[in-house]
Parts: structure tokens; C-alpha cells; sequence
């Protein structure tokens, strides 16, 4: 009998696919019928046809080898945002990302289609319901940003539909789901320490949480959208629940279906930003003689106290985006995957 062989369209490869976006993304494809390689620094799992290739993003030979007869890449690989290291966040963002655009040409890859985020324009002020033209950062708020916003302008610089090299960038906003790394588990741990009794604020601040499996949707509508006469070449998307939730009736509801205690006290916002700015230049003023790491900065407490959601108008009319999954429905199967986290009485 003879092999059904999958057409080059469909055959795509998932950079960071073992990551948790990447994750979903391979599981979304493989769905719909695509072959899928996966390129990361390791491999996270396995799924019956998934080819897994081991390596470095700045190694061009080692992503040569998993790009062969290739015509898709999702780029959805990146050091966890709170990862204090820049020189590894310019290494995989910048240098990695400008390997990924020179290797995909070599390689004769079609279309690249990057995980971004809608961060690259946020500056720690109020941002209600952001559109794609917002200006980047000039004052990114921490180095994942600062070195997303390079990446993003690398990928859709080298969008050109002369030469048939194609790209897009989708800009999802707070990730997540079930196996999620990030959110919940450190939710729960500050919890534990007795760290969530605070509102930063009047507790009234907007922000967008995204499910997974709806980014994970939008990168493959981008991807199926994208053609040489398409308006979304070299362009950026956000890709959101479409549902601005407040900050703190979002993280209270992960928290009470745990069965920890929701935040109950309210500290007046400019105080608390005034706090962190204050501890924060101490730690850079101590950073010669000793190491600090605090979990208290400016930075989170922006995100916790401004109001910060993005329009998915763009998405929806270029793409024909809607979420797969509602944010009451992502959150009762986000907190009943985490099960094992629960307060033991």
C-alpha cells in the first residue's frame, strides 16, 4: 500500500514546541491534519507523529536539519517573562529569532508566524482597548518586553511577498490553561506564604486572560490566512479572550476554586508602585555586593493596578477570530486541571 504523503503546505515545524503554548499549538495542528516537527532544547512529551529535534535556536545547522521540506514555522519560543536575565533574553529573542528568519530562507520555509506580545506596547499606564497601531514601548517594563519588540519588528520587516517569504506576529495576553507552569502555580505558592491578602488599588482595573487553546487558534488561522495577497503580510495581531475581566475578581476566583481566601485588603495604588520603585533602586544599588531577586516590582505591580485589554476587531475581521473556549468555561477547566494544588484543610 502506498504512504499518504501530506502536502508541503501542511507539513510545518513548531519552534519551542515543547513550551506550553507549544504544546497546544502541536496538539491543534496535528487535528487538522498537519504533519508537525518540533524544534526545542528539550522534549517535553511525546504525540504519535511528531517528530522531535534537539538544539539550540542560534544553531543554524541543528535548525536546518528540522526545517527540511518544511513550508510553515509557528516561532513560539522564548525565556518565561519573568526570567531576570537579559543577556539570555536578547541570546533567544534577538539573536535566535534573526537565526530563525535567515535559516527559514535557506531553507525555502514559506510562511513564519510568531508568538509576540501584546506587552510591546504596554508602558505601565492604562491601555483600554488597545489597537494594533498603539506606538511600541519606549520605556519597555521589563527585558522580555524590551527584546520582544525587536523581535517582533526582525519578523515583519522581513515579510516580502515578492520572494514568497511571508510573516505575521500574533500578540496574545496572559496566557492560561491547564499545564500552565506560570500562573496558577505561582498564584498558589504566594498564597501559601500568606502573600495574597492585598488588593493593589480600587480593584476595578480591566486586563484581558487568554485560554490557550484560543491562541493556539489564532496562530493557525494566521497561518491558513496567510498568502502573498493578503492584507495580514508583515502585520500584528492581538489574540485575547475578547473578554476584559477586573484583575482581581479573575485571580480571586483561581484562588477560591482552590480553596485559598481571596484578597481582601485594599493599598491605594500610587503608594504601593511608590514602595516598589523604592526597593527596586535599593536592590540596583546593592547589585555589586549582593544578588536580590524581589518578587515586589514596579513591574508587577503595574500589571496588577492598571487597566490593560486589547481589541481583537483586527483578528477578527482579517482573520475571522473567535475564541473556542469562554473565560468561565477556561477558568473552571484551568482550576479543576490543578486539582492537586487545592488547600488541604
Amino acid at each position: 500500500m502506498a504512504t499518504r504523503i501530506r502536502p508541503s503546505s501542511k507539513r510545518c515545524a513548531v519552534i519551542g514546541g515543547s513550551g506550553f503554548l507549544g504544546r497546544y499549538l502541536v496538539e491543534q495542528l496535528l487535528d487538522r491534519g498537519y504533519s508537525v516537527s518540533v524544534f526545542d532544547i528539550r522534549q517535553g512529551y511525546e504525540l504519535p507523529g511528531v517528530t522531535f529535534h534537539l538544539g539550540d535556536l542560534c544553531d543554524k545547522q541543528a535548525l536546518l536539519a528540522a526545517l527540511q521540506g518544511v513550508s510553515l514555522v509557528f516561532h513560539c519560543a522564548s525565556p518565561a517573562p519573568s526570567c531576570d536575565d537579559r543577556a539570555l533574553f536578547h541570546r533567544v529573542n534577538v539573536d535566535g529569532t534573526r537565526n530563525v528568519l535567515q535559516t527559514c530562507q535557506e531553507a525555502g520555509v514559506q510562511k513564519v508566524i510568531l508568538t509576540s506580545s501584546a506587552s510591546v506596547v504596554y508602558e505601565g499606564t492604562d491601555i483600554k482597548d488597545g489597537k494594533e497601531d498603539l506606538p511600541y514601548a519606549k520605556k519597555p517594563i521589563d527585558y522580555y518586553t524590551e527584546t520582544k519588540i525587536q523581535q517582533e519588528k526582525l519578523v515583519l520587516e522581513a515579510c516580502d511577498t515578492q520572494k514568497g517569504f511571508l510573516t505575521v506576529a500574533i500578540r496574545p495576553h496572559g496566557i492560561f490553561g491547564p499545564r500552565d507552569p506560570q500562573l496558577v502555580p505561582i498564584l498558589v505558592d504566594t498564597a501559601k506564604r500568606g502573600k495574597m491578602k492585598f488588593i493593589i488599588g480600587d480593584g476595578t482595573n480591566l486586563v484581558d486572560f487568554t485560554f490557550v487553546e484560543n491562541v493556539a487558534h489564532g496562530h493557525i488561522l494566521a497561518a491558513e490566512s496567510l498568502r502573498p495577497e493578503s492584507p495580514i503580510c508583515g502585520k500584528a495581531y492581538h489574540i485575547t479572550n475578547d473578554e476584559p475581566v477586573r484583575f482581581w475578581d479573575f485571580m480571586s476566583q483561581i484562588l477560591v476554586g482552590l480553596d485559598y481566601d481571596p484578597p481582601k485588603y485594599r493599598l491605594p495604588y500610587r503608594l504601593v508602585h511608590v514602595l516598589a520603585m523604592l526597593l527596586w533602586l535599593l536592590v540596583l544599588f546593592l547589585r555589586p555586593v549582593l544578588q536580590l531577586r524581589p518578587t515586589f516590582t514596579p513591574m508587577r505591580v503595574a500589571l496588577a493596578g492598571t487597566h490593560h485589554y486589547y481589541s481583537c476587531t483586527r483578528a477578527k475581521e482579517d482573520l475571522g477570530y473567535r475564541p473556542l473556549v469562554s473565560l468561565k468555561d477556561a477558568i473552571t477547566r484551568t482550576v479543576n486541571s490543578y486539582s492537586h494544588l487545592r488547600r488541604v484543610a
